[in-house]
C-alpha cells in the first residue's frame, strides 16, 4: 500500500491538473501517465547504465543522444521546460516503438493536454520526489490514481484490486510457454501481474538482491532460456479494450515492464470486426458486467444460440472461443451470470459444466469491488474441453480489507487458504474438506439437477445451532423476583428523599 506522504503528492497532482483546466478524470490520468513514463524510461536508462558499467559493457541509451531526459529538463526554466517536453519529449514516446509497432499504432492519437507551462513544471517537481523502482510502489500508484475515478464507467468496467489480481494469477500458476490474454485489459493489471509472476516463479533463490536502496530484486527470471526469454518479450501477452486512452495507458505499463512492443490493441472484442479463435493457453480477465451492446454488432459466434446482448454472458463465450482446446481461464463474473433464469444463463453455464472442464467457484463478497460497486462477484476456473466430474466451491468472506467505500487493510483474509485449498485439490482431486474448511466439493450431476445453478448458496450446508429455551413457568419467576427487586429498590429510594427533607 502506498504510504500517506505519497497519497498526498498524488491528491496534490489531482488537484492541480483539476484546477489548471483539466475536468475529465480519464484526461487527467492519461496526462499523469504520460509524465510517470517518461520519468520510468529515465530511471530504467539510468539503471541500465549502472548495470552496465558495473558489468563493464558498453552502454545504448533509450535516449537518442540529442534529446533531453527527464533528469536533464526537470531543472530547465518553466518555458524552456514546456517546450522541450510538448514539442520533442512527447512526440519522441508516441514514435519509440517504431513505425511498425503496435505501441506506435495506438499512440497515433495521444495528445499532450497540459495547458500551461507552470503546471507542468509543478507536475513533474511531484513526481519527481515519488520513489518507483519498487514494482509494487508503481502498481499501487496507478492503483491510486484509478481509483480517483470513483464509479465504474458506463459501461460497467473498473480496475480489479491488485491482490485478487495476484490470487487469480496464483490460483492458475502460468508457466514460460503462455499465451496470455485479456479480452477487457483495461490497464493491463492481469497481464502485467502475470507477467510478474512468471519472472518471480523463474527467478533463482540465490539471485534475489536487495540493492542500495533497500528495494529487493526478485522478479530476475535467470532459470528462463533465451528462447522462452524472447517469447515472454514478444509473444506472451495480449490485451484488448475498447477505450483508446485504456489502450495507451495498458502499452505504457507494459514497457515499463520490459515489455518492448506489447500486443494491446483497440478492438471491442464482442463485436464481428474481433475473430480470434483457439489462440491462447489462459485467459484472466475481469470483463464488464453491465450494459449491452448493439445486438446487429455482436460477432456471428457470439450470437448463435440463445440470443443475448449482456456484456457479462457474451464475455464468457468469447473466452471460451479465444481459448485453445485444454486452455485455462480464471474470470470474475456477477452473481447473476451463476443463477440467472434467462435461457441465455442457462445455456452459458450449461455448456461450462457439459462442454468443459468446470473446475472452480470462488464465491466472493459485496465490497471487493467498492468503491465502484456493490455487487456480489465470484471467479469461475475452467478449462477448455475435457470433462466436469465435480466442482470446487470456496466461500470468501474476507480479503484483507473492509468491505466498505473505505476498503482499508484488516488482517482478516481468506486468500492465503484459498490458494493452499487449491493447490491441494489441484494435486490430489479426492481430498475431501476437514469440518472447519470453507470449501466443499459439488458433483456434476447435483449441479445439472438445479438446472446448473451455480451460487453457492444453493449448496452450502447451513449448520443451525441448538438453543435450548427456558420454561415459560422458569421464565415468570424470574420476572416476579426481578419486580421485587424493583420495588424494594423504590421504597428505599422514598425513604431517603423523606429523610432528606426532613
Amino acid at each position: 500500500m502506498l504510504n500517506s506522504e505519497t497519497k498526498s503528492k498524488i491528491d496534490k497532482l489531482w488537484n492541480n491538473f483539476w484546477s489548471g483546466g483539466i475536468s475529465n478524470p480519464l484526461t487527467v490520468i492519461e496526462q499523469i501517465s504520460y509524465l510517470l513514463f517518461i520519468k520510468r524510461l529515465d530511471d530504467i536508462d539510468s539503471a541500465n547504465e549502472k548495470m552496465d558499467n558495473r558489468l563493464r559493457r558498453s552502454h545504448t541509451s533509450i535516449f537518442p543522444e540529442e534529446l533531453m531526459k527527464w533528469s536533464r529538463f526537470k531543472r530547465l526554466d518553466v518555458n524552456e521546460m514546456f517546450n522541450i517536453v510538448s514539442q520533442k519529449v512527447f512526440p519522441f514516446i508516441k514514435n519509440m516503438g517504431g513505425k511498425d509497432s503496435s505501441f506506435t499504432a495506438e499512440m497515433k492519437d495521444a495528445v499532450f493536454m497540459i495547458p500551461k507551462p507552470s503546471l507542468l513544471q509543478e507536475s513533474v517537481r511531484i513526481i519527481d520526489g515519488i520513489n518507483m523502482e519498487d514494482t509494487d510502489t508503481k502498481g499501487d500508484l496507478y492503483e491510486y490514481l484509478l481509483s480517483k475515478l470513483s464509479v465504474s464507467g458506463v459501461n460497467g468496467q473498473f480496475r480489479t484490486p491488485r491482490h485478487i489480481i495476484r490470487m487469480m494469477v496464483e490460483l492458475m500458476d502460468p508457466v514460460a510457454e503462455e499465451k496470455i490474454c485479456d479480452p477487457a485489459c483495461g490497464t493491463a493489471g492481469f497481464l502485467v501481474g502475470s507477467l510478474e509472476y512468471i519472472l518471480e516463479k523463474y527467478t533463482r533463490p540465490e539471485s534475489v538482491f536487495t540493492d542500495e536502496d533497500g528495494i529487493v530484486h526478485k522478479r530476475i527470471g535467470d532459470m528462463m532460456e533465451s528462447g522462452e526469454w524472447e517469447h515472454f518479450r514478444t509473444s506472451m501477452f495480449y490485451g484488448f479494450d475498447f477505450d483508446p486512452s485504456m489502450v495507451r495507458i495498458a502499452s505504457m505499463n507494459l514497457m515499463l515492464h520490459s515489455i518492448e512492443n506489447p500486443n494491446v490493441a483497440q478492438s471491442d472484442s464482442l463485436s464481428k470486426r474481433y475473430e480470434e479463435e483457439n489462440k491462447y493457453t489462459l485467459v484472466l480477465a475481469n470483463p464488464p458486467f453491465k450494459g449491452s451492446i448493439d445486438k446487429g454488432d455482436i460477432s456471428k459466434s457470439l450470437a448463435r444460440g440463445a440470443g443475448t446482448t449482456k456484456t457479462e454472458l457474451l464475455f464468457i463465450r468469447l473466452i471460451n472461443r479465444i481459448l485453445d482446446l485444454g486452455g485455462r481461464c480464471a474470470v470474475i463474473v456477477p452473481d447473476g451470470v451463476l443463477f440467472g433464469s434467462t435461457k441465455a444463463h442457462r445455456e452459458i453455464r450449461k455448456n461450462l459444466v457439459e462442454n468443459n472442464a468446470l473446475e472452480g467457484v470462488i464465491s466472493m463478497p459485496s465490497g471487493v469491488f467498492k468503491p465502484y460497486a456493490g455487487v456480489s462477484t465470484a471467479v469461475l476456473m475452467f478449462t477448455k474441453g475435457g470433462e466436469t466430474d465435480r466442482v470446487w466451491f470456496y466461500d470468501m468472506t474476507a480479503d484483507g480489507f473492509s468491505l466498505d467505500d473505505k476498503r482499508n487493510p484488516i488482517d482478516d483474509s481468506d486468500i492465503p487458504n484459498i490458494i493452499k485449498s487449491w493447490k491441494k485439490v489441484k494435486a490430489d482431486r479426492t481430498v475431501e474438506p476437514n469440518k472447519d474448511d470453507r470449501w466443499f466439493w459439488v458433483k456434476k450431476e447435483e449441479i445439472a439437477d438445479n438446472d446448473y445453478d451455480l451460487s453457492i448458496n444453493r449448496y452450502k450446508e447451513i449448520e443451525y445451532e441448538e438453543v435450548e429455551y427456558e420454561k415459560p413457568q422458569v421464565i415468570l419467576e424470574k420476572i416476579e423476583a426481578l419486580e421485587k427487586e424493583i420495588l424494594k429498590d423504590v421504597a428505599e429510594l422514598k425513604g431517603m428523599v423523606k429523610q432528606h427533607e426532613e
